[in-house]
């Protein structure tokens, strides 16, 4: 894979290290050769990048194999998520899985958590585009604060805080986008 060809999300590996692309531009400048800015971040370590690519520049691709898993219980450091097929149990560690929790509802079944595996190492979990969650704790509207657009803080059942409009209150329905864990609307 050429460098030329990172977008955001794009999966490669660098001197025996996985990175994600977080941005990706390439930039012309008259007169200068074209290349890559990319901010990268290291799969392992977390580390955020941002570097300079030369469009020769030629990267391992990365094949990506994916499971669905349902979250199931906390043991000490090590949150479990369950295989829908299979019932097989897969141990992750609190700091990758803590991320993702913020998008599965205390309440119902939960949710379907897509695992993302590189060379047999977890890479990624990623939630449903599109999560409802229930608002536990948010400010009330003031007279007159509804006629501007104003937006004010909650707080989701699961920790989350979002921005949301004036009229939303404690125990409405929200739909979230988990792309950006911005608010989209409520839900009856």
């Amino acid at each position: 894979m050429k460098s030329t060809e990172f977008k955001a999300g794009t999966l490669f590996k660098m001197d025996g290290q996985f990175f994600r692309v977080v941005e990706g531009q390439m930039i012309q400048q008259p007169r200068l050769a074209a290349f890559m800015r990319a901010r990268i971040k290291n799969i392992e370590t977390g580390a955020v990048q941002d570097r300079n690519f030369k469009p020769s520049e030629a990267y391992d691709e990365v094949e990506i194999t994916k499971r669905s898993m349902k979250f199931s219980y906390i043991d000490g450091d090590l949150y479990y998520f369950m295989e829908e097929d299979t019932f097989e149990m897969e141990p992750v560690a609190a700091k990758f899985a803590k991320d993702a929790l913020l998008y599965n509802p205390e309440e119902g079944e939960g949710v379907v958590f897509t695992f993302e595996y590189a060379d047999g190492k977890l890479m990624n979990i990623v939630p449903p585009t599109f999560v409802i969650l229930r608002v536990v704790e948010t400010e009330p509207a003031v007279a007159g604060d509804t006629a501007r657009n104003t937006l004010k803080s909650a707080k989701l059942e699961t920790g989350l805080v979002v921005k949301v409009q004036m009229f939303i209150n404690n125990g409405d329905r929200l739909k979230i986008d988990t792309r950006t864990g911005d608010y989209v609307e409520r839900v009856r």
